[in-house]
């Protein structure tokens, strides 16, 4: 039992937010680029498959990102309790659980087409690269929209087996998206990071945070409005956009106190429901027309 309980802490399997913000582009791109008036169980498939990539890639990552950051997560107050850090799972024990994850992932991917599987595994290199990026640059948050987006192209190449500018731009959006959402989430844990020598956009922009994040916003925004043009989507789906913007302008940036460890994880966890607004958008602007 006490072997499980460290299996669930180092995949964060408790915590449905780092899976889900993985999940919900990989579903927006599928639903971008799905025709409806085809047969509906293979969108479901596809739906199911990628949440199941989704659940197991994050897990490997967090187990992944907890031996590269065992060092400085046992100075960090939030993290210094993880089961590697703290010494409860060996960096051993945690790469074979990791191997294992991402050889039942490989499995889940075999399930697609082939161009969508070669473009999958040249994701890899960046996906398992991510955990480092903090000891060079002030933009792992940047790298971190990289990865964590990358499914929209998936989504898209699962039905199309092709690439068209559409999805990039939206997959450019997207990482925006991240960008914002991490800087917040990166203020939980500044005043260590800064002890540390961790770097991240969260100390790169701490002294105009809510700016910054406001422009990642604005054109995660526009990149969505692209869409519904290109796509010709019904009107609704841009006032469906306007709540969307509300979320993040109002809801999220106005309410948020980056003073506040709680403040900042309230707003980042918000991000899951904008994530279902987001699909909810556009399956109405596919489905009505």
């Amino acid at each position: 039992m006490e072997k499980i309980n460290h299996f669930f802490e180092l995949t964060r399997l408790k915590k449905p937010i780092g899976y889900m913000l993985l999940f919900w582009p990989c579903v927006w791109g599928l639903t971008v680029a799905f025709d409806f008036s085809n047969n509906i169980q293979i969108y479901l498939k596809f739906c199911f498959l990628f949440f199941c990539g989704a659940v197991l890639m994050r897990s490997a990552g967090c187990i992944i990102n907890d031996i590269a950051d065992k060092d400085f997560d046992s100075k960090v107050k939030r993290t210094k309790k993880r089961p590697i850090a703290f010494g409860k799972v060996s960096v051993k024990v945690g790469l074979f659980y990791s191997l294992i994850l991402c050889l039942i992932a490989f499995g889940v991917l075999l399930q697609f087409n082939f161009y969508t599987i070669i473009l999958a595994l040249c994701s890899m290199p960046l996906a398992f690269s991510y955990p480092y990026m903090k000891r060079f640059t002030y933009w792992p948050q940047l790298f971190l929209g990289v990865t964590f987006n990358y499914g929209l192209i998936l989504g898209w190449t699962a039905i199309y087996a092709d690439l068209s500018i559409l999805p990039f731009v939206f997959y450019f959006g997207a990482i925006f998206w991240t960008l914002g959402y991490d800087t917040i989430y990166g203020f939980q844990d500044i005043k260590d990071d800064e002890i540390i020598g961790v770097k991240s956009t969260s100390i790169k922009f701490k002294n105009n945070p809510k700016q910054f994040v406001l422009i990642c916003y604005l054109v995660f925004i526009i990149s969505q409005v692209y869409i519904g043009i290109e796509m010709n989507f019904a009107d609704i789906y841009f006032f469906g956009i306007i709540l969307v913007a509300l979320h993040l302008l109002a809801f999220q940036l106005l309410r948020l106190n980056v003073n506040s460890e709680k403040s900042c994880f309230q707003v980042f966890k918000s991000n899951n429901f904008l994530g279902f607004m987001i699909f909810v958008n556009i399956l109405i602007g596919k489905i009505i027309i």
